[in-house]
């Protein structure tokens, strides 16, 4: 089986393979996966890192796989005043992709409850999910300690 221990961030090059995770799978440190071609891989990272759609993990053997965003249930918020939406939903930490006529959240009945209440349109949508990573870095944020 084939490891990958290094990770490149928005990687352009030529890609042997795909590997396509939700949200949650794309964050790990060592675990082993199937490709979308069906070839066993063990990540094993340095750290516990957030993948990107767009980044890739390069194997022993040198061939880089790509990471891809899967569709999954997600929230499409839109609204009049995008903005205040989008501060509702920060101030509760919860991840984000941010558009320029909409917002994508994962299912939560609470926030979508409050975004209903403050006048937004909420709608049940399938598919990609990458949020804005952390304002100190890359990835994914957990506390105010920045």
């Amino acid at each position: 089986m084939n490891a990958a221990q290094t990770l490149v961030r928005h990687f352009h090059g030529e890609t042997a393979d795909q590997l396509t995770l939700s949200y949650e799978a794309r964050f790990l440190r060592r675990r082993v996966l199937m490709t979308d071609a069906g070839e066993d891989i063990l990540v094993d990272l340095e750290q516990t890192s957030s993948l990107d759609h767009g980044d890739a993990l390069m194997l022993e053997d040198g061939r880089h796989i790509a990471i891809a965003a899967a569709p999954e249930p997600l929230l499409e918020i839109t609204g009049d005043n995008l903005v205040r939406l989008a501060w509702h939903i920060g101030n509760r930490h919860t991840p984000c992709q941010v558009e320029a006529t909409r917002l994508l959240i994962q299912p939560d009945h609470v926030i979508r409850d409050m975004l209903g209440k403050l006048g937004a349109t909420v709608t049940d949508r399938v598919e990609p999910f990458t949020p804005e990573g952390g304002a100190y870095g890359h990835g994914r944020t957990h506390a105010h300690a920045h």
